[in-house]
């Protein structure tokens, strides 16, 4: 098959809905791409124009998308391109749609705390076929996640507390660097053993 596979970088345009169907759940939303291009004469990036898709997402990407997603996200697409032509209001319009085969937020805008989707037993038909709403759902948060812990340090700058045995090693004698404030401190770096 020759198919179109595109990857997007942009926002979430419009709420998620998921509902599901004959041959499994599918979530819908409206993606907003927009160029950034850098101004030589001005010395700033300014936006070009938003190309706007229809991105829909099957089965458990679409149960973890509904589940994960809020309008004004940015996120990662990857997936299968159709271009579709339709007549509305007796006009000709064109519509891109992007079934989309793996999505993920933009790491380079922000932070993502991921949980992994505790997956049901499927039950299985007459026919081997998983039933529709067979899907995963989100389980809870661990009580305490490493990865969560690692990210808190990294924005907080602060050392988060642990219950793994640490060790705290020092710069050099005379070594020091600046804090936020602007204070003096030695340079230490976090080792944690288990």
């Amino acid at each position: 098959m020759n198919d179109t596979t595109v990857t997007l970088v942009g926002n979430v345009a419009t709420a998620v809905e998921y509902r599901e169907t004959a041959t499994g759940g599918v979530a819908r939303f409206r993606f907003a791409v927009t160029a950034r291009r850098w101004d030589r004469e001005r010395g700033l990036w300014s936006d070009g124009g938003t190309s706007f898709y229809t991105v829909s997402a099957w089965r458990s990407l679409g149960a973890n998308l509904a589940a994960s997603v809020s309008v004004g996200e940015p996120l990662v697409v990857h997936g299968r391109l159709r271009v579709r032509e339709d007549e509305r209001d007796g006009q000709r319009k064109t519509f891109v749609d992007v079934d989309a085969l793996a999505v993920g937020h933009d790491l380079a805008r922000g932070t993502a705390a991921f949980r992994r989707a505790a997956r049901a037993e499927p039950r299985a038909r007459a026919d081997g076929e998983p039933r529709p709403g067979d899907v995963p759902s989100l389980g809870p948060a661990p009580e305490r996640d490493p990865w969560t812990e690692a990210v808190a340090v990294a924005v907080s700058g602060s050392a988060a507390e642990t219950q793994t045995e640490t060790r705290t090693e020092t710069a050099a004698p005379g070594a020091e660097i600046r804090g936020k404030a602007g204070e003096r401190s030695a340079e230490h770096r976090l080792v944690t053993t288990s």
